[in-house]
């Protein structure tokens, strides 16, 4: 299971963190990523924590402006969001990830992923 906390509405140019803590595995099973969803639009994988190497990956659109952390412990990851922009609105959803070079980028197949969260919305207004 996979719950996210930390969505909200914010004004352009402000911050959010977003949270997604798993039960049920580990990072010994899977890595964690971050995706998003607009109205209208594929889901889209922004940020991920590969637990093999310990690295992270992200999408273009929000490199620089986003830092991904993990706590091993936990197996959770927060989504530190900074300089946010109206186009970042969408619903930020948590998965399971077997392989990070996979989840950055638009998702063609959501049932290749076994976990997903239900999702937070994020609102950023102009």
């Amino acid at each position: 299971q996979l719950v996210e906390s930390g969505g909200g509405l914010v004004q352009a140019g402000g911050s959010l963190t977003l949270s997604c803590a798993a039960s049920g595995f580990t990072f010994d099973e899977y890595g964690l990523g971050w995706f998003r969803q607009a109205p209208g639009q594929e889901r889209e994988g922004i940020a991920c924590f590969d637990p093999s190497d310990e690295t992270t990956h992200y999408a273009d659109s929000v490199k620089d402006r986003f830092t991904l952390s993990h706590d091993n412990a936990e197996t959770a990851v927060h989504l530190q969001m900074n300089s946010l922009k109206p186009e970042d609105t969408a619903v930020y959803y948590c998965a399971a990830v077997d392989f990070c070079e996979n989840s950055i980028g638009v998702i063609t197949s959501l049932k290749s992923y076994d976990y997903w969260g239900r999702g937070t919305q994020v609102t950023v207004s102009s």
